[in-house]
C-alpha cells in the first residue's frame, strides 16, 4: 500500500495526483520537474502550453472567450549552493524565506548537474558547542551542507548555483496531509483540479489553470503569465495559516481552522464585486468558507495578477496550512474540496461579459 493510500477512509481529492506534485523538488527557478508532472495530468483533458519563464497553462473553453485565470504556483523554498570550502563543505543561500531552525539536520536533494545527490545540514553538535553558542538561534550562514565525498569530488559535482531542497516526501498523518512544498503545491493541483470539474461544462470563457513560477521570491511567474493572458478577471489560489494551531493569532489572521472550507482574503487587493460572486456562488452550493481581512497586498500571486496591463479584478482563495515553510507542512483535504468546488460554482455562475467595476463597500 502507497503512502497516498495509506489512510483508512477515501480520499475527496485526486490524491494520486497529488503526491506526485509533491514528490518533485522544484524550488523558484528551477520548477521544471513539478511543471512537467502537471503538464502530463493536464494534457489528458485540457490544451496545454508552456512559456519559457516557466509557467505552464492548460485551458478549456472558446479559444477565443476573453480569459478567465487561475494560478497556483508550483515553486518552493528552496536552498542555492554559494561557495564550496577545501573540505568540501557547501555554504548555501536561501530562496525564498527560511527559518534555519527548521533546517537543522535536515537532509537535501541537490539537483547537480550530473543527477541528484543527497546530503545533509551540517551544524556543530551540542557537546562541542561552548555554552553560550546554545542559547543562540541557529543562522543559515552558520549552517553548511555536506554530502560525504572528498573536496575534489564535490567541487567537480556541485557547482556553484546549484539547487537543493528538504529530502521530506509527502505522508498521510491521521487525515491529514504533510509534505514539503504544500506552499503552494496544493494551490497548482487546485487550478488544474477546477479546470478538470469544469470539462463537461458548456463554458462561456477561455478558462486557464496556470501552475505559476517564482511566487517564493516575488510572484514574478503570474506577472508575466498574467500579462500573456490578459484576462478579464482572475483568481489567485495559495496558502493561509490554519488558526487551530498553538500561537496563531485569530485577531490577526481570521477564523481558519482545519475543515472550514476555503478562505476568501478580503482587502483592497481583492475585487469586492468578485469576491461577493464567490460568497453567492458558495451559498448556492453550500460550500464551506471563511473571510480573511488583508490590509494592503495578499502575499499571493494576486498581487501581481491584479495590476497587470490596466489591472485583472482578481480574488484570493487559499487553504489553511500548519506548519508553512517548514519540512512538514499540513492540510486538510476537505478544505481543498472546499477551495475546487467554490472555483468550479463561481465559473459556472458568471455571465458572459461580467462587471466587475468596484462600488461602494459592502457587505460579503
Amino acid at each position: 500500500m502507497s503512502d497516498a493510500q495509506s489512510s483508512g477512509n477515501p480520499s475527496p481529492i485526486n490524491r494520486d495526483f497529488l503526491f506526485a506534485l509533491l514528490s518533485q523538488a522544484a524550488p523558484s527557478g528551477c520548477e521544471r520537474r513539478a511543471a512537467d508532472v502537471w503538464k502530463k495530468e493536464a494534457a489528458t483533458f485540457a490544451r496545454v502550453s508552456e512559456d519559457h519563464y516557466g509557467n505552464v497553462y492548460a485551458e478549456l473553453g472558446p479559444q477565443d472567450g476573453p480569459v478567465i485565470a487561475l494560478m497556483g504556483h508550483l515553486d518552493e523554498i528552496g536552498l542555492i549552493v554559494s561557495h564550496i570550502d577545501d573540505k568540501g563543505h557547501l555554504s548555501v543561500l536561501g530562496v525564498g524565506g527560511w527559518d534555519p531552525q527548521v533546517l537543522v539536520g535536515q537532509r537535501i536533494r541537490l539537483l547537480a548537474p550530473g543527477g541528484d545527490l543527497l546530503g545533509v545540514v551540517g551544524k556543530k553538535a551540542i557537546h562541542v558547542m561552548e555554552a553560550e553558542e546554545r542559547t543562540k538561534a541557529s543562522k543559515l550562514e552558520d549552517l553548511w551542507i555536506d554530502v560525504g565525498l572528498e573536496a575534489d569530488e564535490v567541487k567537480a559535482l556541485v557547482p556553484v548555483g546549484t539547487y537543493g531542497v528538504i529530502e521530506q516526501g509527502p505522508i498521510m498523518v491521521g487525515n491529514k496531509v504533510v509534505s514539503r512544498a504544500l506552499d503552494n503545491r496544493i494551490g497548482a493541483f487546485i487550478v488544474l483540479e477546477a479546470l478538470r470539474a469544469l470539462g463537461n461544462t458548456d463554458l462561456k470563457h477561455r478558462v486557464v489553470a496556470v501552475g505559476t513560477s517564482q511566487e517564493e521570491i516575488g510572484v514574478f511567474g503570474a506577472q508575466t503569465s498574467a500579462y500573456r493572458l490578459d484576462p478579464v478577471a482572475g483568481i489567485a489560489v495559495d496558502v493561509t495559516h490554519e488558526t487551530g494551531q498553538p500561537g496563531v493569532s485569530e485577531k490577526k489572521y481570521g477564523v481558519a481552522p482545519f475543515g472550514s472550507g476555503a478562505n476568501l482574503a478580503v482587502g483592497p487587493m481583492s475585487n469586492p464585486v468578485l469576491l461577493r460572486q464567490l460568497t453567492e456562488a458558495a451559498a448556492r452550493e453550500n460550500i464551506p468558507y471563511t473571510l480573511s481581512a488583508s490590509g494592503r497586498y495578499t502575499g499571493t500571486d494576486a498581487d501581481a495578477l491584479t495590476l497587470v496591463r490596466s489591472g485583472v479584478p482578481t480574488g484570493v482563495v487559499s487553504i489553511p496550512n500548519r506548519y508553512m515553510h517548514s519540512p512538514s507542512e499540513m492540510i486538510d483535504e476537505r478544505d481543498a474540496r472546499a477551495c475546487i468546488d467554490i472555483i468550479v460554482a463561481w465559473i459556472r455562475g458568471l455571465e458572459a461579459t461580467p462587471d466587475f467595476v468596484r462600488t461602494a463597500p459592502h457587505s460579503v
